[in-house]
């Protein structure tokens, strides 16, 4: 399959573009409102750029305990680019805190934008962002927790998500790429969960027109591929129904550990025609991965909403919130915005020793996002047809 070896090998990206070099720690940058920055110690690297813990510039060096990272790559690479254009459009501190108020959330899960600019060093020269910090990721605790998050909390995390998603779907932006690496929880509090990683984020609706549906043999099964929506797997750009979609396809593998296609990555065709037969019988989905009685009947109807969604609709996301609503009464609980991620077995509590590994997992300052600096090419947002990377994760 040609298609998929191009898209491996664009992982690597042009020969041409440069790692951003280290910078030493106390190192002084300027965004454009000309406010100082300091770097502290690096926390790792991503394809073609740093993350740094950082802070306003003092006389103290920058702590361990650093409120926010700092990305940086070389200026002339590019894939900083489509992140920085959301950040600057969507996420500006008093934008969430405005949502926020309007909304009665308690808090929105959108990481806040704090400043950017160009930074010369030996010559070369530097874009940058500032960002809030992170604590681990989801992948991270799924995995720490044999792959299995309870249903109050696979309900909760979505209800939170969907708020994320109201807002950023509000302000233009689709997603195009949720899962569980790519939500990072607090680092100061464990309960709350932020979506990061916006290099694949699309403007599906500039100045309130939505781009038409058309489907492009060139870009099929852009996305993560078992989690990617159909609309993406027969080549048409990111939209609202299909990041609800793709929540769908993380809950139910959040709460079963695994998706029917999950065997068989490597043929993007047989993941696609699979969702596609799902989609068309969500009973006979529910029955292939919740096979005991006990089924999520709120994620089958949660799936059937997604289903009745035209491709240009706005949804209306009290209804996709009251369908996990009413699955959280179905439990006995309620939306208390608390993340219980210790695995229950027939009511018990599993072997201590999976609680050790997610208490670890947690306690890891991994802000997985480093991994996500490969980000876009930056005319993507423009001519999304010319993305680069298409984050094609064909092979486990």
């Amino acid at each position: 399959m040609p298609r998929v070896k191009a898209a491996q090998a664009g992982r690597q990206g042009p020969a041409k573009r440069r790692l951003a070099e280290h910078f030493a720690a106390g190192e002084v940058i300027t965004d454009l409102s000309k406010k100082e920055w300091k770097l502290g110690l690096p926390i790792g690297q991503g394809g073609f750029g740093r993350i740094y813990l950082a802070d306003t510039n003092s006389s103290k060096s920058v702590g361990s305990d650093a409120p926010c990272v700092a990305k940086v790559e070389p200026s002339d690479n590019g894939p900083l680019f489509t992140e920085l254009k959301f950040y600057q459009r969507a996420a500006k501190p008093e934008q969430i805190q405005k949502w926020i108020h309007t909304h009665k959330l308690k808090y929105l899960g959108v990481p806040k934008y704090w400043g950017s600019g160009l930074h010369d060093k030996n010559g070369n020269s530097y874009r940058f962002m500032i960002i809030d910090r992170f604590g681990s990721d989801l992948q991270k605790i799924y995995e720490a927790n044999a792959k299995r998050f309870s249903r109050k909390t696979v309900l909760q995390l979505s209800l939170r998500i969907l708020d994320i998603l109201e807002y950023i779907h509000e302000h233009e932006y689709v997603h195009g790429d949720i899962k569980a690496s790519n939500l990072l929880l607090s680092y100061k509090n464990p309960d709350q969960v932020y979506l990061v990683d916006y290099g694949l984020a699309y403007r599906y609706c500039p100045e309130g027109v939505h781009r038409e549906y058309k489907e492009d043999p060139k870009r099929c099964h852009d996305g993560t591929i078992e989690f990617t929506s159909i609309d993406a797997h027969h080549g048409v750009a990111p939209s609202r129904r299909g990041d609800l979609e793709i929540l769908g396809y993380c809950m139910i593998q959040w709460l079963s550990g695994h998706l029917p296609w999950e065997d068989n990555l490597k043929d993007p065709n047989y993941v696609r025609d699979s969702k596609i037969r799902y989609r068309d019988n969500i009973a006979s989905l529910m029955e292939k991965c919740f096979p005991e009685k006990n089924k999520p009947g709120e994620i089958a109807r949660y799936m059937e909403a997604v289903k009745l969604l035209d491709y240009t609709e706005k949804p209306l996301y009290q209804k996709f919130r009251d369908i996990l609503l009413q699955g959280l009464k179905a439990v006995g609980s309620k939306d208390d915005s608390k993340l219980d991620f210790s695995v229950m077995e027939n009511g018990s509590l599993k072997a201590k020793a999976v609680t050790k590994k997610r208490k670890k997992a947690v306690e890891e300052n991994t802000e997985s996002s480093v991994e996500d600096m490969e980000c876009s090419h930056p005319q993507m947002e423009e001519a999304p047809q010319t993305r680069s990377r298409t984050r094609k994760r064909i092979q486990k």
